[in-house]
């Protein structure tokens, strides 16, 4: 199978398939402490579906991106946080409930907010002559089949066969890290001898995101009253992408190599970022 096998076939399938385990670690019951403290949970899908993707928009400008790399940066920010994040949290002594909660809400969300920004980021860096149509129904089709749909179906499973659903469960993340590296590998190979000076220009942007991010989640839900761990808990949510789905649209949406190399780049950070974050959950939170 080659690369583009790869991108166009393998991976929306195995986008599916991480969904479904996301859907598999859902309990209504686990939403029910969570959804109670309205303001964390409104802090956190705030700054997921609207501040981060502004951020970005504002961190590309600032540091002269190519309209290539600005809507790729973009486009990751506008993701919602993947089943990772939920792991990150329970890792790190954060709000589990309040994780998964935040994750679904975003992941809903942004099948509306992510076609929105991307498409306003386009037209704001694009010239005419490179301008990139970003079919916004079928955006949100895709979204619904790879994010809504998947999710629905690993809950009503994990209601059927709880055992099973425990099982498989417990293997996504390390299915979704494995389907993450080989995606980043067929960029590379896509790129050719470009992907050097992209990888150079899309470095320091995606480790900003990351801790523009995580510093949000912190200090913003300290400053606004948040407990220590409901504040970790969305700064994980920030921090922690489904990279994953923003490769997904720059590859099979948006056609364009070049803007799916920020995403790849922003999820190798967030795993080194996600790790020292934990580190730092337990050592601050009261377990």
């Amino acid at each position: 199978m080659d690369s583009s096998d790869l991108i166009n076939i393998e991976l929306p399938n195995s986008l599916f398939i991480i969904m479904v385990g996301m859907g598999l670690s859902l309990r209504l019951q686990d939403f029910k402490g969570a959804a109670l403290a309205a303001w964390s949970l409104t802090f956190g899908s705030l700054m997921q579906v609207s501040a981060l993707p502004i951020f970005a928009y504002c961190l590309a400008a600032l540091l002269s991106l190519s309209p290539a790399m600005t809507v790729g940066l973009v486009l990751i920010a506008a993701c919602p946080g993947g089943t990772t994040s939920n792991l990150f949290a329970f890792l790190g002594r954060g709000d589990v409930a309040l994780s998964i909660l935040l994750t679904v809400i975003a992941s809903l969300v942004t099948i509306i907010t992510l076609p929105v920004f991307v498409s306003y980021t386009m037209g704001a860096v694009l010239d005419a002559s490179a301008m990139i149509e970003l079919p916004v129904l079928r955006t949100i089709a895709t979204l619904i089949l790879i994010v809504l749909l998947p999710v629905m179906i690993g809950m009503v499973l994990r209601v059927k066969f709880p055992t099973l659903a425990e099982k498989a469960e417990s293997g996504m993340s390390v299915f979704g890290f494995l389907v993450l590296m080989a995606v980043i590998i067929a960029i590379a190979v896509d790129a050719g001898s470009e992907i050097i000076p992209m990888l150079k220009e899309a470095g320091l942007a995606a480790a900003l995101l990351n801790l523009g991010g995580i510093i949000l989640g912190l200090a913003g839900g300290r400053l606004l009253g948040l407990t220590p761990a409901q504040a970790f808990t969305v700064a994980v949510e920030l921090g922690i992408k489904n990279g994953a789905l923003g490769v997904t649209v720059a590859l099979t949406l948006l056609e364009n190599t070049q803007m799916s190399v920020a995403a790849a780049v922003y999820s190798v950070f967030m795993f080194g970022f996600g790790l020292l974050m934990i580190a730092y959950g337990r050592l601050t939170i009261r377990p």
